[in-house]
């Protein structure tokens, strides 16, 4: 399945309609006059505004590649997302996250997680075979390690079973660039809904894939809720990413 980028869709829906306070700002009379000022400008993000693509990014390419090497046999696409996949620093945190609706009978466990940088260098190997070449450049890169890693990754492993929603809160700050991706295991398909605190659509996808990546720069300090909905047949062992 190949990655799903979103971009800002702009418009008012009421998937998600909930309405709760921004982020704490500069003084307490900000905080007191944020949320009913804020709910008059509409969506939480700047249309014109961008950022430079990170960490979060890079992950999500890495899974891609992996799943397009993998697809084609191919050694050298499957070790350039391992190369990705390891230089990236990735912290685990725990967010706040609600699941709803029912889980379809007797359905298949699925894998505990995604793959890593690990799995991807090993499938590397497996599909090197006796190249040489290739396995002396799958040897060197796992020699390599995690040396010269960068930072900005926090991720969430979430197992949604099938017919489950998760609905996350994720608080990003105002002028400054927010990344986000949903990575999962590719045992089933996922649908993604990003809002801002007022219900307002941020980026949605709905296409069968369960690889998608989000960015976007909201106008101001303030909470986002993101809805992942497995619609597949089995559980999905996903990563929710955040820079």
């Amino acid at each position: 399945m190949a990655l799903k980028s979103l971009f800002p869709i702009l418009a008012t829906t009421a998937a998600v309609a909930l309405a709760v306070p921004v982020m704490a700002q500069t003084t307490a009379a900000d905080t007191t006059a944020a949320p009913a000022a804020n709910a008059a400008k509409g969506p939480n993000v700047k249309s014109s505004a961008t950022g430079t693509k990170g960490a979060v990014a890079t992950l999500a390419m890495a899974q891609d590649l992996y799943t397009l090497g993998m697809a084609n046999k191919d050694a050298l696409t499957v070790l350039t997302a391992a190369k990705l996949a390891a230089s990236v620093d990735v912290k685990e945190v725990e967010r706040k996250k609600e699941t709803k609706g029912d889980a379809v009978a007797d359905q298949a466990d699925g894998v505990d997680a995604p793959v890593d940088a690990a799995t991807m260098m090993a499938s590397a190997k497996e599909l090197a075979g006796e190249d040489e070449v290739l396995t002396g450049l799958i040897e060197d890169a796992a020699a390599e390690g995690s040396r010269g890693r960068i930072g900005g990754a926090s991720e969430t492993l979430s197992r949604l079973p099938a017919g489950q929603t998760d609905v996350w809160e994720i608080p990003f700050y105002g002028d400054s660039y927010a990344e986000l991706a949903v990575l999962g295991d590719g045992d089933a398909n996922l649908d993604v809904l990003v809002t801002d605190e007022n219900g307002n659509t941020i980026c949605y996808d709905v296409s069968w894939s369960d690889k998608i990546y989000c960015d976007f720069v909201p106008s101001w300090n303030g909470y986002f809720y993101v809805t992942v909905q497995n619609n597949g047949g089995s559980r999905n062992s996903y990563y929710l990413m955040t820079n």
